[in-house]
């Protein structure tokens, strides 16, 4: 008796003092299951339609002014407002019933994905075909990117300063592109006796076009003659027009569910579009918090976040000064703001793959279901280009999550000497302000189908929304 009585006090005592991973389908009652199940419908929707950064801030936008947001750019009144810089980067404001001076509430995330983007002069023909030259964007396995159906979705701007926009490859009627791969019987010297980061080149993954000729056989270069007959009769675009055209390739078709039981969402650009809709969803909702919230929808993440529209640009502080001038104050109190604010680094951790364990030190790697995940830190090997999280925000998010039910893990991205990433965070944390990194987990993440589970894709939508929402 007495030695099951002492059982039941370690038992009692290990649950109080140790962690234990929980499982979000253990977590949740049959009725969120169903809220689960029902926003990933409105997940894969926002991917389907939001497959590039300008596509994304048009349905950010969208969604915006359906619920009432006024246009901060153009000086509309209104509590709840949007601001779009340049057609690639939004953000979504709503204020709060304390002094702006006491700080914001920021989720901050980025919409652009790894991808292939059109080169200047992309068009050319080679043996009797027509392909678009290529240069690839952001990290990506270059032989992912072969022998896969491609769609092209972008804008090209003709010299008089008319748009065309396009997107082609994703209705079941419309043709598709894709780079042409090697048949394994001649791949041997080529491809499989090399390095994979030496046997496919970026040079060569150029995506075939067309195949038809205009003309006799003295015409010159009629294959592509044709082409750009058909890009002039259907859009008015000539070859001169692909100078300036933002085009980029991306896999076709839309965002599925995985497995028998559709528990979870596969599909193109999940990093960061996972992190994204969740920080839209919860701010449309969002009504008289008690800090001014700000949903910060950035571009070019995947390429080291340089450029104007990136998160290493003045776009946050000239959000705040106009904010700042919207109450009445001077935009010179920027700076106490920004150093006053909490944000989140809206972004995914790799989950743990059963098959490749060996990159992972499992204690602390993400697991597909175990809920968001709270990274304190990213970069790589001694925690060179980094922000590092300070204790007193965690235990304050550790502390609002679990009071709202939010399931979340800790995770780091991979062993210590193994690689690493990096976030936005470094570059917002350069204004004061505290800041962690925090999303889903996935599976082949940069790939061009990479796997989210659709609880924790739920409880990234529920943290954040408790986050804009904790009063303190």
């Amino acid at each position: 008796m007495a030695d099951a009585v002492d059982k039941e006090q370690w038992e009692q005592l290990r649950e109080k003092l140790t962690v234990t991973p929980r499982l979000v389908w253990d977590q949740v009652d049959e009725a969120e299951r169903a809220e689960i199940m029902a926003y990933a419908e409105r997940y894969k929707r926002f991917l389907n339609r939001a497959k590039t950064e300008r596509e994304a801030v048009a349905e950010i936008e969208a969604q915006a002014r359906a619920a009432g947001f006024a246009d901060l750019a153009r000086g509309e009144p209104g509590e709840r407002c949007f601001y779009n810089y340049k057609g690639k980067t939004i953000a979504l404001m709503v204020r709060g019933r304390r002094p702006l001076t006491e700080g914001l509430r920021l989720v901050a995330a980025h919409i652009d994905a790894p991808r292939l983007d059109l080169k200047q002069y992309p068009l050319y023909e080679d043996t009797d075909l027509v392909f678009l030259k290529t240069h690839y964007y952001g990290g990506i396995k270059k032989y992912q990117w072969l022998a896969r159906p491609l769609a092209l979705h972008g804008v090209v701007l003709r010299a008089d300063g008319t748009r065309v926009e396009l997107s082609i490859g994703e209705d079941p009627e419309d043709p598709v592109f894709t780079v042409l791969d090697l048949l394994p019987h001649l791949a041997r010297k080529v491809q499989m006796d090399k390095k994979v980061s030496e046997a496919f080149e970026g040079e060569k993954l150029n995506v075939l076009v067309g195949s038809l000729p205009l003309g006799d056989k003295d015409t010159k270069e009629r294959f592509k003659l044709a082409l750009l007959k058909y890009l002039q009769d259907t859009y008015g675009i000539t070859e001169e027009d692909l100078v300036s055209a933002e085009l980029e390739v991306v896999p076709a078709g839309p965002a599925r569910d995985v497995g028998w039981d559709r528990s979870l969402v596969a599909a193109y650009g999940q990093d960061d579009r996972s992190c994204a809709y969740p920080a839209l969803e919860a701010i449309l909702t969002l009504t008289a918090p008690e800090h001014t919230c700000m949903a910060l929808f950035y571009d070019k993440e995947e390429v080291g976040s340089d450029g104007n529209t990136s998160a290493k640009s003045c776009l946050l502080e000239e959000l705040v000064e106009q904010l700042l001038e919207r109450e009445g104050l001077s935009p010179l109190l920027r700076r106490r703001v920004l150093m006053a604010s909490r944000a989140i680094s809206a972004d995914v951790n790799g989950a743990l793959d059963p098959d490749y364990p060996e990159v992972h030190e499992k204690r602390n790697a993400a697991k597909l279901g175990y809920g968001v995940c709270l990274t304190k830190y990213t970069g790589h090997g001694g925690k060179y280009m980094a922000n590092d999280a300070h204790a007193e925000y965690l235990a304050w998010l550790r502390r609002i999550f679990n009071e709202a039910g939010v399931i979340w893990q800790a995770a780091h991205l991979g062993k210590v000497d193994e690689g690493g990433g990096g976030t936005i965070a470094k570059y917002l944390a350069v204004h004061g302000l505290e800041i962690i990194d925090s999303g889903p987990p996935v599976l082949s993440m940069h790939s061009p189908f990479e796997v989210a589970s659709k609880a924790d894709l739920y409880m990234t939508y529920k943290a954040f929304r408790t986050f804009f929402q904790a009063p303190v």
